[in-house]
């Protein structure tokens, strides 16, 4: 966006000429120069791992299913021999807050490693730009084929990244929407191309997104769309580890001074976001350690000691000392984070996996039967959420001679919701008129400690 000064009621002679202020940044290409080094190798090591999980877990099988699969349609959620119910949500909102308190401990210790390392942004960008110099070369090579003149070998080159972009970025939407529909369906949809509307919807969106992010935004979403990159600097305090530039040591700068910072540059060029670390810490910066790497290739070479550039704390860089792990913020996160996820998952180990509710039958109240007997009909929606069937045997208790008239005992399959229609009769005159609370025990015959009670309310009509 660009705004024209006016030259309001000066003559047309005298007026300056219209002033352009421009309302922000044009963004300016970047090419990542391509680096070696124990951080580089790092980074792929994590990218390697992370990938490994998200294109291998969906293929794993556990008890002759799929491991990991969020299964929508049946509302079911599996995670190896876990087995959670729209009931459970409670976990799985756990288990984000204990991810999101793990990032805040995370970054008040070592900073931006998560995105530097194993954010999904960082990690199919890297992937990509490893395509993009297998079509195009290094980062000269693709300065000089941006400035050339379209032609056969231009077409190719540019053509053939982005349809490996696009295989790519296919490949991962379709295992991406492989955790929500089994995914040895979906291949074998993905062959006859009869995918639902739901399927092609999320394949193309997440396909589309990781390739624009990937391949065309890239920095710009670590820039200006990561909410991250803007309250990060919230969790940092002066025994944070981060990127340094060591100013006294490497100033001032050039082949032909006394500073050990040559002005060299390469650390600008293989930044993945365009930085210039030497101006100090930026909210750009992703910790990726590139510079690093750069800048001890250069030491290296000119015979100097490395870590001009490298991992520090703001208190190290200016002589307060060394960096103090435990501190205010790091303890409460540490402790925090740890009572929670012993809560979560002594609550998951002690969790009974069955589940009843009790439904009366609102169209038949309390009524006098055959015999002067006293009836009650309930639904009984019994949810085994174990990968084993079991029978369980069902008994009423609250009130005297009070008993099941219907089957009592109901076979439940594996991970399977049964509704059972149960009538309760009582004695005439066995309780007064009106209420009573009652409950429902249902117990596994092969198993007496898998037992749940259910409190519901047993009429008595006048």
């Amino acid at each position: 966006m660009e705004l024209v000064e006016s030259p309001g009621s000066r003559s047309e002679m005298n007026a300056p000429e219209p002033k352009v202020i421009k309302m922000y940044a044009a963004r300016e290409d970047i090419y990542p120069r391509e680096i070696k080094g124990r951080y580089t190798s790092l980074r792929w090591l994590c990218l390697w791992l992370t990938q490994l999980v998200f294109y291998g877990f969906a293929w794993l099988t556990w008890n002759g299913r799929q491991a990991l699969l969020f299964d929508l349609a049946t509302r079911k959620f599996y995670i190896f021999g876990l087995v959670l119910w729209p009931q459970d949500f409670i976990y799985l909102a756990a288990l984000l807050i204990a991810c999101a308190w793990g990032l805040f401990l995370v970054t008040a210790v070592a900073g931006r490693v998560w995105c530097g390392y194993s954010c999904p942004q960082t990690v199919y960008t890297e992937m990509f730009l490893w395509i993009e110099r297998k079509f195009e070369g290094q980062r000269s090579a693709q300065m000089r084929l941006k400035k050339s003149p379209w032609n056969v070998d231009k077409i190719w080159r540019k053509g053939g990244k982005h349809a490996a972009w696009l295989a790519l970025a296919l490949w991962t939407g379709f295992t991406f929407v492989g955790y929500f529909t089994p995914i040895r369906s979906l291949a074998h949809e993905t062959l006859t191309l009869n995918f639902g509307p739901w399927e092609w919807f999320w394949v193309g969106f997440y396909s589309l997104a990781t390739y624009g992010n990937a391949g065309w935004l890239r920095e710009q979403v670590c820039k200006y769309m990561c909410p991250y990159a803007r309250f990060q600097s919230a969790m940092f305090d002066r025994d944070t580890l981060i990127i340094t530039y060591d100013e006294k040591r490497g100033e001032p700068r050039g082949r032909d001074t006394t500073g050990s910072c040559i002005d060299c540059s390469l650390c600008v060029q293989v930044c993945p976001t365009g930085i210039d670390i030497r101006k100090g810490l930026q909210y750009e910066c992703i910790g990726c350690a590139a510079c690093i790497d750069a800048c001890d290739i250069v030491m290296d070479k000119i015979e100097q000691p490395r870590g001009l550039i490298c991992y520090d704390t703001d208190r190290a860089m200016h002589g307060g000392g060394h960096a103090r792990l435990l501190r205010p913020r790091v303890i409460i996160y540490t402790t925090a984070l740890t009572l929670f996820v012993t809560a979560v998952f002594t609550t998951l180990w002690l969790r009974t996996p069955l589940k009843v509710d009790v439904i009366r039958d609102r169209g038949s109240m309390g009524r006098e039967v055959e015999d002067g007997m006293i009836e009650n009909v309930y639904r009984l929606q019994v949810m085994n959420t174990s990968e084993q069937a079991h029978n369980y045997r069902i008994r009423a208790t609250g009130i005297d001679s009070l008993a099941v008239v219907t089957e009592d005992v109901v076979q439940v399959r594996a991970t399977e919701t049964l509704a059972v229609p149960v009538r309760l009769r009582m004695k005439h005159g066995a309780a007064d008129h009106g209420s009573h609370k009652i409950s429902f025990e249902l117990t596994a015959t092969d198993d007496p400690a898998l037992s749940v009670k259910e409190n519901a309310v047993f009429i008595v009509p006048r």
